[in-house]
C-alpha cells in the first residue's frame, strides 16, 4: 500500500541559513520521486511540501527528524493529504 500523498512539514530550530533548503531539496532528489518545495517562513522555520508516494516521503521525514539535517532542529510538525499536484521537481522558494 504505496500511494501517493502530500507531506506538509513544518521544522522548528535553527534551520534558516544553514543551507537546510538546499539539503532538503538534494535528500528529497536522492530518494528520488518526489515533488514540491522547502521555504523559508517569516517566524524561522522551514515548510517542506512534498508529494509522491508514501515511502518517499516518510524517508524525507525521517531525514528531517534525524541528526543528519545542517543546522539544529528542535522539532518537527507534520499533515498528511493527497496530492494536489502542479509541482516540476522540487524546488527552493
Amino acid at each position: 500500500m504505496n500511494e501517493d500523498v502530500r507531506l506538509t512539514a513544518w521544522v522548528r530550530g535553527r534551520v534558516q541559513q544553514v543551507g537546510f533548503r538546499w539539503f532538503t531539496r538534494a535528500n528529497a532528489l536522492e530518494i528520488g520521486g518526489l515533488t514540491g518545495f522547502a521555504l523559508n517562513l517569516d517566524d524561522g522555520r522551514v515548510q517542506i511540501v512534498a508529494e509522491g508516494q508514501r515511502e518517499n516521503c516518510h524517508r524525507l521525514l525521517e531525514w528531517l527528524r534525524s541528526d543528519d539535517t545542517p543546522g539544529s532542529v528542535d522539532g518537527v510538525t507534520e499533515i498528511w493529504d493527497t496530492p494536489r499536484g502542479g509541482y516540476e521537481g522540487f524546488a527552493i522558494r
